[in-house]
């Protein structure tokens, strides 16, 4: 039960720390005399650093083990959110953000990896969801919690709290993990092999359609996480403890989505369990667009409803998609894990970063742009779908055929 626990735990710590500062925009703003565009850099900072290490963490754990990768990064992580905590204007708190992301994501990557190498199976689909749905809710419980500790003390409270989150995830991983993936496994720790393990899969066009069909329906959700400062403080004119009227409704959602991925392990397809996850989420984002548009469309609930069954799509198909990137390259799960992480953290920077500030006319953009997501997400999953079938079924020689299938 414990190894469970702290492979969530160390799924969590990365996405969590994206938007744990969001309540603390106003603190910081005033504090460092930073605009908005400018208070927006210690999201992408961090996400942008997060996605270009994530390339390198999976198949550094592939070559020296899981444990040392873990261990090592968390370590650097607590080291950089003591830096920001003690940041005395806004270049170094962003210089220290960098260095948060460039850390944070060995514990992301290299937990969902050790998930593959111990488990099989349903039971790997079953913790993979739960991990999924604590992947997802972290940022959406992370303002929650920021705004919870400002109550206490000054913005260093937020980066005080996530070193010592770090410190209590390095105890658990020396303490309670096993190293999941002895020397005999490993691969060579050489740059050519590391490269060109990567090239290998990102030549792959299969890792493509899975990796981008995870990467849109969940970018289709974290739209609203990236733009939460904008979509709750803006749009909706609420305040540092509001937060909550978005991300409830979307960790309900995820919660009950992540239930139904685990419930379906080894009772349906993996592959129907994604097309039903898409059909929700295409249809929540609909719904979504539909009442956004509304003369009520700026006001809670039905700003929220859309984003809420996207969600639920989104966690009830995302773990499979993991999992079939995963066996994908059973050798390597490390760098695919790297791989798919990396064009995720990636385009969620540029959501971040790009697309949320330009969303900021009104709560029907977000849903539009939500729509768009999904669609596209399933459009990627609809020809990975028809590929699979086309290269299921045998050729047929013309020998083979009887006159009347040659008419």
């Amino acid at each position: 039960m414990a190894i469970p626990v702290v492979l969530a735990l160390l799924a969590m710590i990365g996405p969590f720390s994206i938007d744990t500062p969001f309540p603390a925009f106003g603190q910081i703003g005033d504090e460092f005399d930073a605009t908005t565009a400018e208070m927006q850099l210690i999201v992408t900072a961090y996400m942008g650093s997060f996605a270009v290490m994530s390339i390198f963490h999976g198949p550094l754990s592939d070559a020296v083990g899981r444990k040392p990768v873990l261990v090592a990064g968390l370590s650097v992580y607590v080291c950089a959110s003591i830096g920001a905590a003690f940041s005395p204007d806004l270049t170094t708190l962003l210089v220290f953000r960098v260095v948060q992301g460039l850390s944070a994501g060995a514990a992301t990557i290299v937990s969902r990896t050790v998930i593959r190498d111990i488990f099989e199976g349903p039971q790997a689909q079953v913790l993979m969801s739960r991990v999924a749905m604590i992947f997802g809710l972290a940022p959406a419980i992370a303002p929650m919690v920021g705004g919870v500790l400002l109550q206490f003390g000054s913005w260093q409270w937020v980066f005080g709290f996530m070193a010592a989150l770090g410190v209590v995830l390095v105890g658990a991983s020396l303490l309670v993990l096993p190293e999941s993936h002895p020397p005999e496994r490993r691969t060579p720790l050489r740059p050519a092999a590391v490269l060109g393990g990567l090239a290998d899969i990102f030549r792959t066009a299969a890792f493509h359609r899975i990796a981008w069909s995870g990467t849109l329906l969940f970018g289709a959700q974290f739209v609203y996480i990236g733009g939460a400062a904008i979509f709750v403080g803006e749009l909706l004119g609420l305040g540092e403890l509001d937060f909550w009227v978005l991300f409830v409704p979307m960790i309900a959602a995820m919660t009950l989505g992540s239930w139904i991925s685990g419930r379906a392990a080894g009772r349906i397809s993996g592959r129907r369990l994604v097309s039903a996850g898409y059909t929700v989420a295409i249809v929540g984002a609909g719904i979504g667009v539909a009442l956004t548009a509304s003369p009520r469309g700026q006001e809670v609930p039905w700003a929220v409803a859309g984003c809420a069954f996207v969600a639920l799509g989104s966690a009830m198909a995302y773990p499979t998609l993991q999992l079939m990137a995963l066996d994908l390259f059973p050798a390597r799960r490390g760098a695919v894990t790297s791989g798919s992480t990396f064009i995720t953290l990636l385009f969620n920077a540029s959501v971040a970063f790009a697309l949320a500030p330009l969303l900021a006319t009104s709560t029907l953009a977000f849903a539009g742009a939500s729509l768009v997501m999904v669609v596209l997400g399933q459009l990627c999953w609809s020809w990975h779908c028809a590929v699979e079938s086309r290269e299921a079924v045998p050729p047929t020689h013309p020998q083979e055929l009887e006159p009347t299938d040659l008419m």
